[in-house]
């Protein structure tokens, strides 16, 4: 027996509009019967009381003190969104040369000079940051307005353990590193110098900024076809230093969510051994078989598979039908998920009301 109340028809008063996710359609606000806070530890807890959307269910918070922000030119905290210029480079936490590319909206490391030729020798080419002279109690200050309590606060890091290793040694030489039997031992000795340094940065970050519930960790793992690498590897090597990472933030009440790009279903069990709580696969991947073969391990971002490409144009009863269908499949009491913020072109606004109303139905074990 679920014990989330029933939904009540007072919940689709309209409290106010908001702007749009990065220009996208506004959002009605409706007569929530949660805070967006408690809406999404209860997502992340998985007793869920309706379908939390990514990108709008979460706040996103990525702030400039982290290098990489400014560097991946993704900066979104208390001071505002930075604006880059067409080809300006800004360095990381390791001094890498980041350029902005705005034909694709995001920044690439300028190729051809790698910072690190042979991985056994990081350790007098790499020079890992001192965190303790970045302006923390600044940034506390100037995000302490911005992050309130009533909003599920989700911190963003831009650059994990094979991304990291791109970012040093290009994409070639960082996945030979990887496989290479000489090199491994040296990719094992820096990923753990790196999971030390960032469970120190997540530390100072949780004092600094309290009212941060999640944090969403980036590292690609795979391309549109298949992993970079195969299970075996992973779970070898990257997945004990993920582990350390999840094991701290949950032993601080955080959550962990993990950006990973790349068709890499293969892959589900080490996330899962790695200790996150929620993954959104790109769309790529078969969503509805990872949902129904590791849902009830892991919180999966479904998204909507086969559905008419020209479904803003549907009648509003069609498009009403598909989400009672969707939360019907996907809004489990004890086997939750939420919405993919990769399929944000199903959210019309009789989509995502009828998606509220019948997955708060499914979550609290009513019939649609």
């Amino acid at each position: 027996m679920s014990n989330v109340p029933k939904f009540d028809l007072k919940e689709l008063e309209v409290k106010e509009e908001i702007p749009g996710f990065f220009g996208g359609p506004g959002q009605k606000i409706l007569n929530y019967p949660l805070s967006n806070h408690d809406a999404g530890v209860a997502t992340f807890e998985r007793r869920p009381w309706w379908q939390m959307m990514q990108a709008t269910g979460a706040s996103m918070f990525a702030p400039r003190i982290i290098p990489d922000n400014v560097a991946r030119a993704f900066v979104f905290d208390g001071e505002g969104f930075m604006q880059t210029a067409d080809h300006a480079i800004n360095k990381d936490m390791f001094g890498v040369d980041w350029e902005y590319i705005a034909q694709v909206s995001g920044s690439m490391v300028r190729p051809g000079v790698p910072m690190l030729e042979d991985v056994a020798d990081w350790k007098s080419v790499i020079k890992f940051p001192d965190i303790e002279t970045w302006d923390w109690d600044g940034a506390s200050k100037a995000n302490a307005a911005s992050l309130s309590k009533d909003n599920f606060n989700q911190m963003w890091f831009q650059t994990g353990w094979f991304e990291r290793l791109i970012s040093w040694m290009e994409f070639e030489n960082a996945a030979l590193a990887i496989f290479d039997e000489d090199s491994q031992e040296h990719v094992h000795a820096v990923f753990d110098k790196l999971t030390d340094l960032y469970i120190d940065i997540f530390d100072h970050c949780l004092k600094a900024f309290p009212e941060v519930h999640a944090f969403f960790i980036h590292d690609d793992w795979g391309s549109q076809k298949a992993p970079f690498f195969s299970p075996t590897v992973a779970e070898e090597m990257v997945v004990p230093y993920m582990k350390r990472v999840t094991d701290f933030l949950h032993s601080k009440g955080k959550f962990c969510e993990l950006h990973s790009c790349g068709n890499i279903y293969q892959q589900v069990p080490n996330i899962i051994k790695a200790g996150w709580d929620a993954w959104a696969p790109q769309l790529m991947n078969d969503s509805y078989k990872i949902y129904e073969d590791y849902g009830d391990k892991l919180l999966i971002a479904v998204s909507p598979q086969g559905w008419p490409e020209n479904f803003a144009e549907l009648s509003e009863d069609e498009q009403r039908k598909y989400a009672r269908e969707y939360a019907d499949k996907f809004c489990n009491p004890g086997k939750p998920s939420f919405y993919n913020y990769y399929a944000a072109s199903y959210l019309t606004p009789a989509f995502r009301e009828e998606l509220y109303i019948a997955s708060r139905k499914k979550y609290s074990g009513d019939s649609l």
